[in-house]
C-alpha cells in the first residue's frame, strides 16, 4: 500500500480550515491594538457602536468559518455547503482543495481544536470594510488521520501557533472570511 505524506503548505490550511474560536497571542485583554497615527484619526462618519457591530459580526464569521471547516474535514466534504456561509475567496478555494486532497489520500479531521480569536483592527473606511482577527489556534489535539484506521498521518502532528485571518464585508451585506493564514514559526 502506498502511503501519502503531506506537505507542510497543505497541513497548514487544513488546519487553518478546521479551526474553531481562538486566543489572540501577546495581546492583553482590554488593550486597543488598532493601529491609529496623527495622519490617521478614528473617522468621525462611524460611531464605536458601528465598529463593535462590525468586530461582533467579524467574529461569527470566524467563529461559522472554523465550526465549517470542522465538519467539512471531518468528512472528506469540499463543498460541504457552510462553507460557502462563511468563506470567500481566495480563501475558500484554498480551504477546499484542502480539503478534497486530503480526501484523495484517503485522510480526515479528528479531535479538538482550540480558539479563542481578538480582533487586532477595523477598518469600515476602507474598501470593501475589513476586520483583522488574530488567534492562537491551539491544533495539539487535532489530527489529519487515515479514515479507513484512524492511524496519525506521518509529520502532521498539530502545534499551537498564531493564526490571522480576514474578515471582509460584502455588498449584500455579510461578514465573510476572505484570507487566512497559519503561522506555524510563530509559536504562542
Amino acid at each position: 500500500m502506498r502511503r501519502w505524506r503531506f506537505s507542510r503548505g497543505a497541513i497548514c490550511l487544513l488546519v487553518i480550515a478546521a479551526a474553531g474560536s481562538a486566543s489572540a497571542c501577546g495581546t492583553e485583554p482590554g488593550t486597543n491594538t488598532r493601529a491609529t497615527t496623527a495622519d490617521s484619526a478614528p473617522s468621525p462618519t462611524h460611531r464605536p457602536a458601528d465598529e463593535q457591530a462590525a468586530k461582533q459580526a467579524a467574529l461569527a464569521a470566524y467563529a461559522g468559518y472554523l465550526a465549517a471547516s470542522r465538519t467539512a474535514s471531518g468528512r472528506s466534504d469540499p463543498h460541504h455547503p457552510a462553507l460557502s456561509r462563511y468563506l470567500a475567496d481566495p480563501l475558500l478555494t484554498r480551504v477546499r482543495v484542502s480539503i478534497r486532497e486530503a480526501k484523495e489520500h484517503g485522510a480526515v479531521r479528528t479531535g479538538r481544536l482550540v480558539s479563542d480569536p481578538t480582533v487586532t483592527s477595523v477598518s469600515l473606511d476602507s474598501s470593501p470594510p475589513a476586520v483583522e482577527i488574530q488567534d492562537c489556534l491551539d491544533a495539539t489535539g487535532y489530527r489529519l488521520v487515515y479514515a479507513r484506521d484512524r492511524r496519525v498521518v506521518p509529520g502532521t502532528g498539530g502545534t499551537r501557533h498564531l493564526a490571522t485571518a480576514t474578515a471582509t464585508r460584502y455588498p449584500d451585506g455579510r461578514w465573510l472570511i476572505s484570507a487566512g493564514a497559519a503561522h506555524e514559526d510563530l509559536p504562542c
